[in-house]
């Protein structure tokens, strides 16, 4: 198996709604999209399939050797393999890599966040910078896409976050700030035993009116000449933001469940955006 058809069979089989925004981009950006989607997921799942705290560390601490020796011209791993050729071309630097790998490595040491600005922080290192990272590749121009493409990152990442409240939980994480918690009178043991209220269901509508909020905010940065090249952005925001209202309409019900969109929905929205250039 070649490194291409390692990362395009790892960004297939994670059946994200980001592939379907690949699928409309010029092979060469295509192909530089999938590779660093893929080492995204790699990073990721280390954390996700955590048995031993300890292990997971161990193999992100090995991600940042990885990412150290590939950028000075010696990666080993197929997804470096497939990506560094084109890291030049689209402006993908060591830094960005390692701010992922820190960002997931606070999932090894944090399950609580006190407030909005510290799950911010979290926010822009796994999703601000790679919204950074996937403006450059779909053609960015203008400096304020970099604005943009943070803003959509945190809105995605928050969207995220809402979707998987329930699942989170299992794994004895919770992202909801603390302090709003404690506004809405809610319990983190009754999260954890995935108990259902009307004060859960207040703090949740505050959480995505949060995330509609910054969808709003992003897509208002985001300069006209750049609006043709970031269509992939604009295609994950209308699929994300429809399972945010999807979730909206079922009363967030996401203690016990995953929602999710189907995926000719999703390549219904994206396809959309392809040909109206708008959400």
């Amino acid at each position: 198996m070649t490194p291409q058809d390692y990362v395009q069979q790892k960004a297939a089989a994670s059946g994200s709604s980001f592939y379907y925004a690949f699928l409309f981009l010029p092979k060469p950006r295509r192909a530089a999209i999938t590779a660093f989607y893929a080492f995204c997921r790699e990073v990721d799942d280390v954390v996700d399939d955590m048995i031993d705290p300890g292990v997971a560390g161990t193999k992100l601490a090995w991600w940042q050797t990885e990412v150290a020796k590939s950028f000075a011209g010696q990666p080993s791993h197929p997804v470096m393999q497939a990506l560094m050729p084109l890291a030049a071309d689209y402006c993908i630097e060591e830094r960005h890599l390692q701010a992922v790998i820190d960002g997931c490595q606070m999932d090894l040491v944090q399950t609580r966040y006190l407030d909005f600005p510290g799950l911010q922080r979290y926010c822009h290192l796994v999703a601000g910078v790679v919204g950074e990272v996937a403006a450059n590749i779909f053609g960015q121009t203008q400096a304020q896409t970099t604005a943009y493409a943070h803003k959509l990152g945190q809105a995605l990442q928050l969207t995220n976050i809402i979707r998987d409240v329930g699942e989170d939980a299992l794994r004895g994480r919770i992202y909801l700030p603390v302090n709003e918690m404690q506004q809405f009178d809610v319990k983190a043991h009754e999260i954890l035993k995935r108990t259902y209220s009307d004060r859960f269901t207040a703090l949740m509508k505050f959480q995505a009116q949060r995330a509609q909020g910054l969808y709003d905010e992003a897509l208002a940065l985001l300069p006209d000449p750049d609006r043709r090249a970031q269509k992939p952005g604009l295609m994950m925001a209308s699929i994300y933001r429809a399972l945010l209202t999807e979730i909206e309409r079922d009363g967030f019900q996401v203690l016990h469940q995953r929602v999710s969109l189907t995926p000719l929905r999703k390549l219904w929205l994206a396809w959309k955006v392809q040909a109206l250039g708008r959400i």
